[in-house]
């Protein structure tokens, strides 16, 4: 088996997937003007993505384990190719949003096979290293998505410039699908002319449960009555962990091993990315809005200010995959430190900027220690969450993980800009309330980092540990 070819397959259609989540950013107010579409409509091109793909990580990741990673990676690469060709054909917004719906589907379907083939096929030190190439990944498709989006806009003008970000996937798509029959070995489950269980009623469960749970944080400005999903989305989660109890107690495989969580390393991991993902990813919204609605900054500026920061992650998460198993936990806490070092700089330099006393491009500075900071903490922990993990279960349990950034980004990004909207509009100064959102994160990150010290005292309790 050739490992780089098969890494390059899985990262492949992955980074198409990031950009599609990135580049759209910038990409609204050119749709809005091409399409002649409402806010509403608009924030649907976002949130329609953002719904279907959280629905679908945990119920494709025990597909995947059950009867064959390889075949729903080319399945979810297939739809999601699908989706990025008829998002750039679509006439109307209507047709765009069911077509970005198509794209979350897909890429739900293809992430958790990534983690799962990545848990089958390496081992120790290369898993490490394939989880940090996963990490640079990451950091350079969310980096280079808005600058694309923007040069493409700025090349080929509002009305094409945005359907090209849509068509510049299909050519990805079917290189990925291609390779994937080459590279990546045929691992369909053995037919033994039954069937695969996957936990129907499980997994109708789960999904509307986290439809429910995400909705609210989804869209800006939602009625009390769709605040009322949230607590009916935690009930069904209940429901959903009862009905899998019931289901294994009964001879039968559920969707997710309830025994699962019983794993002190993968429980502590997800809550470690859950709440780190609530600030962290909300530094990249508030930050544009800043620079953007209060200092009059264009979106292409505030795209470039990231750029130093992704290629800190993308260099740190490569150092950090040498030494991750070597220094275990240590690694993540001190990248929390990391953050916060980045975050307090931030904080301060926020007023010499609106001063004019420095240059807003001073704030990359700070903001890069954030980039530095997560190469060491997402993909390490990773690594640690996933290796304490039958690699059997490597899909589900990669599916649960992203789900926890999932959800934790969906309630960082309504609630933390949220913060700010309704401090200026109360008559706050920006400053003050940019400052006070920043301080919001640094505690998140200290809850984040407060976690991986109690696993740290569980890692140096096993056998071996240093």
């Amino acid at each position: 088996m050739r490992r780089k070819p098969l890494l390059a397959v899985l990262l492949a259609p992955l980074f198409m997937a990031l950009v599609a989540v990135s580049v759209i950013n910038v990409a609204l107010t050119a749709i809005g003007e091409s399409l002649d579409a409402t806010s509403g409509g608009l924030q649907w091109v976002i949130s329609g993505y953002a719904l279907a793909f959280g629905m679908l990580l945990v119920p494709a990741g025990r597909a995947g384990d059950a009867t064959g990673r390889r075949r729903m990676l080319v399945i979810g690469v297939a739809i999601f190719t699908l989706g990025s060709l008829l998002s750039g054909l679509a006439p109307t917004v209507e047709i765009l949003n069911l077509s970005r719906i198509l794209q979350g589907i897909g890429s739900g379907l293809l992430n958790p096979q990534t983690v799962g083939l990545i848990q089958q096929h390496f081992r120790g030190q290369d898993r490490a290293r394939a989880f940090a190439l996963l990490a640079t990944t990451v950091a350079v498709a969310t980096a280079v998505g808005p600058v694309i989006g923007g040069l493409l806009i700025q090349i080929l003008g509002p009305d094409q410039g945005w359907r090209w970000m849509f068509f510049m996937n299909v050519p990805i798509g079917i290189l990925a699908i291609a390779g994937a029959f080459r590279y990546l070995p045929d691992d369909r489950a053995a037919r033994t002319g039954k069937r695969a269980d996957l936990d129907p009623i499980g997994t109708i469960l789960l999904s509307i449960a986290i439809l429910l749970i995400m909705l609210p944080f989804l869209e800006r400005g939602v009625s009390t009555l769709v605040w009322l999903a949230f607590p009916l989305g935690l009930v069904l989660v209940g429901a959903w962990w009862a009905w899998e109890q019931r289901y294994k107690h009964k001879g039968r495989p559920p969707m997710v091993d309830p025994a699962i969580f019983s794993n002190k390393a993968f429980r502590n991991g997800i809550l470690i990315v859950s709440v780190y993902f609530v600030g962290s990813t909300s530094i990249w919204i508030i930050v544009p809005l800043y620079l953007q609605m209060h200092l009059d900054h264009t979106a292409f500026e505030a795209s470039l200010l990231g750029l130093p920061s992704a290629l800190a992650a993308a260099v740190s998460s490569q150092i950090a995959g040498r030494y991750v198993l070597t220094l275990g936990r240590r690694m993540v806490i001190i990248g929390f430190a990391v953050a916060f070092v980045g975050l307090l700089g931030t904080a301060l330099l926020a007023g010499p900027v609106e001063s004019g006393a420095v240059s807003f491009w001073m704030l990359a500075l700070p903001l890069t220690l954030m980039g530095l900071s997560n190469g060491m903490t997402i993909s390490p922990n990773q690594t640690l969450t996933l290796n304490s993990v039958d690699p059997r279960y490597g899909g589900v349990a990669g599916g649960i993980l992203q789900l926890g950034q999932r959800v934790g980004a969906a309630l960082g990004t309504a609630m933390i800009p949220g913060i700010i909207f309704s401090l200026t509009e109360s008559g706050t100064e920006w400053l003050e309330a940019f400052t006070i959102a920043l301080v919001f994160i640094m505690v998140l990150t200290l809850a984040a980092m407060g976690v991986s010290v109690l696993d740290r005292a569980r890692e140096k309790s096993q056998p071996g540990a240093t």
